[in-house]
């Protein structure tokens, strides 16, 4: 379960990186500020990869 949340938020945080850095360099129009969201991204990318790298799944036997 673990692992499956970390991968989720990683993905999350990479599209949020993209969605950020594109709006903050004027090529793409979102509807809150783009600083914002790429702060957002990275904050959620390396939850996820943390997440991904210090936990053991704990649905395994």
């Amino acid at each position: 379960m673990i692992k499956i949340l970390g991968f989720i938020l990683t993905i999350a945080g990479g599209i949020g990186l993209v969605i950020g850095i594109l709006g903050v360099f004027g090529s793409m129009e979102v509807g809150m500020s783009p600083w914002a969201i790429g702060i957002l991204g990275i904050v959620f990318f390396f939850a996820g990869i943390g997440l991904l790298k210090n936990r053991k799944d704990t649905d395994q036997n």
